[in-house]
This record gives structure tokens, sequence and C-alpha cells, in this order.
């Protein structure tokens, strides 16, 4: 049996059943109870330190 046979044949069977796992693990970790918190924390990094609102274009000259 050739090395690309035997390569093939595990990509074809084993290796899909393996990352068909991991994108479900990645699935759950991205959609896990108590994530919500974590997330809308991180989206909001850009407005920590917003106290006051931008200066227009006239006051900037």
């Amino acid at each position: 049996m050739e090395i690309y046979t035997l390569l093939r044949e595990f990509a074809d069977s084993w290796m899909l059943l393996f990352l068909f796992v991991v994108f479900l693990g990645v699935v759950f970790w991205a959609f896990r109870p108590g994530s919500t918190k974590m997330y809308q924390d991180t989206a909001n990094i850009p407005f920590r330190h917003d106290d006051k609102p931008a200066q227009s274009e006239e006051a900037r000259t």
C-alpha cells in the first residue's frame, strides 16, 4: 500500500471525524453559558475611557 493511499484513507475517515469534534468543541466554547458577560466586556473595550464626546471639526481648528 502506498503512503499516499494510506494517508488519503486516514484523512477521509478519522481526520474528518476529528475535525468535526473540534468544530463542535469550538461552537460549544463560544456559546457556553456565562460567556456573554466576557464577550460584552471585550466588545466595550474601545469605549472604556470615553469620558467626553469627540470634538467637532470647527472646534479642532
